[in-house]
């Protein structure tokens, strides 16, 4: 089974993949795990002007690496394999194209706390995963 957990760096992501860790028997024989930071597009108009493409390159590296560390870690102690991968862009839009391309069979995320009036106005990370994905979407508290 091909399993997707988004990781943001928040205790709360980490617990998806402490989930997964401490069930791995209910996921199958062929777990393969696939570890995916999604960094917000920083180089914009003018900034790219002043920053090479490289500069930020390294800048969404070293950020998409210290996002996974934690989680990389862990893995590593459990002797779990996975892959990882940093991609730019909409934290949704990207989870979702991602686990699509991927053919994944099911994503573990944990919800987000956001709500009230952020939630109205933003729209939450889980809910779009939720509407843009096709496969199951596992959520932990």
């Amino acid at each position: 089974m091909k399993v997707l957990i988004p990781l943001d760096g928040s205790a709360s992501a980490q617990r998806a993949v402490d989930y997964v860790i401490h069930h791995q028997q209910s996921f199958g024989d062929n777990l393969s795990l696939l570890l995916l930071n999604v960094q917000w597009k920083v180089a914009t108009g003018n900034v790219k002007l002043f920053i090479s493409q490289e500069t930020v390159n390294d800048y969404y590296l070293e950020q998409g690496m210290a996002a996974m560390q934690v989680a990389r870690n862990a893995l590593d102690a459990a002797q779990l394999p996975y892959h990882y991968h940093i991609s730019v862009g909409t934290p949704a839009e990207s989870i979702a194209h991602y686990a699509c391309e991927q053919c994944v069979d099911q994503i573990v995320m944990c919800r987000q706390g956001q709500g009230g009036l952020q939630m109205l106005l933003l729209g939450s990370v889980v809910s779009k995963v939720l509407h843009l994905t096709e496969c199951p979407v596992l959520l932990i508290k």
